[in-house]
């Protein structure tokens, strides 16, 4: 939940290939064992390999706008209608669903809560689900003030999640006790971003906060970015590297700010608002994408831009990166794959 990798982005990136499914989606990609995975609105899941074929076929036949995760070959995925579902990859068959009484937009996570392995999750009826990750039986939840929509992120042996109650907790895996919380000035849509020691969370106002964390407590926290404007609306998640917080405070510019000083190193204008998608540090480059479906890709330094491409439809989703390659899913559900020519 760090918004980084160390791969690097191709230098010359071109488009190797599109797949097209037709079918409206909000999910973004996710790459495992060389196959690109993503769920349209309809509940299909998909799988195409780094040829651009079709490798893997599931429909659950229901609507979704989550994205997934993978784990040992096992898909889990949340729903509209409240629930987790795990899906067996080689077998393309569902192990189990567990039902929640709100719907489910937060990406899962994966833990060790007490000694199980465990998703956690949040849903629309206010509560954060630990759930077996074998069973799918409940182990643990907690509940919130109000919605929960971003993903559980993890730090040591701690979870950190925010709602649409404006509130942070951080919850011990062991101990199975909340241990700290706190409140921002506006509802929290996104997920916290971590790295080392400290977290980033943006509000939905457009404040981003930075948060130390230390002994299972919230030592300390300021507020990074200020929002300007009162009609604000950032969705999307912090990417942090070893020196700076990327952020998107407005919606049309990407920001970098310094982590040691809290300054902002710079500044881009994008061709258009971002809306859900977030940014993803690549190595020595920023990778972001905008609603208006155009990719552009960023020196992390000095924010110079180095690279950009018109998909000609709309981007919500994030991109996924692996060695060599990275892909971008628009709304309309055209995959796209992108690499050295």
């Amino acid at each position: 939940m760090s918004g980084y990798t160390s791969l690097s982005l191709p230098e010359k990136p071109t488009l190797l290939w599109t797949f097209k499914d037709g079918v409206r989606t909000v999910s973004s990609p996710i790459v495992y064992e060389g196959v690109t995975y993503w769920v349209n609105r309809r509940g299909h899941v998909f799988g195409v390999n780094l040829t651009g074929e079709k490798v893997f076929d599931y429909d659950m036949k229901t609507s979704v706008e989550a994205t997934p995760i993978i784990h040992d070959g096992v898909l889990y995925i949340g729903r509209i209608d409240g629930i987790l579902e795990a899906i067996d990859l080689q077998r393309a068959d569902t192990l189990w669903t567990f039902e929640t009484l709100g719907q489910i937009s937060a990406t899962p996570n994966l833990v060790d809560f007490q000694g199980q392995k465990a998703v956690v999750f949040g849903s629309y009826d206010n509560y954060m689900y630990v759930v077996d990750q074998v069973s799918g039986k409940e182990l643990n939840h907690f509940e919130s003030g109000y919605y929960i929509n971003g993903a559980v992120a993890i730090w040591q042996n701690h979870v950190l999640f925010g709602g649409c109650d404006a509130w942070l907790r951080l919850i011990d895996c062991q101990s199975g006790a909340q241990t700290d919380s706190l409140e921002v000035q506006a509802y929290i849509p996104a997920s916290p971003a971590i790295k080392g020691g400290y977290a980033y969370v943006a509000d939905y106002a457009g404040d981003v906060y930075e948060l130390q964390l230390k002994n299972g407590k919230i030592n300390a926290h300021k507020m990074l970015v200020e929002a300007t404007s009162a009609d604000g609306s950032l969705t999307s998640v912090p990417a942090v590297s070893d020196d700076a917080v990327f952020v998107l405070p407005d919606g049309r510019h990407i920001v970098a700010i310094s982590r040691e000083s809290g300054k902002e190193l710079w500044k881009y204008m994008l061709k258009g608002n971002t809306g859900d998608s977030s940014p993803l540090v690549c190595d020595d480059k920023v990778i972001v994408c905008t609603s208006t479906g155009i990719v552009s890709i960023l020196d992390a330094k000095d924010g110079t831009l180095k690279w950009e491409y018109d998909t000609g439809e709309q981007i919500l989703g994030s991109p996924a990166v692996i060695k060599d390659h990275f892909f971008i899913l628009t709304t309309k559900g055209t995959l796209l794959c992108f690499g050295e020519s």
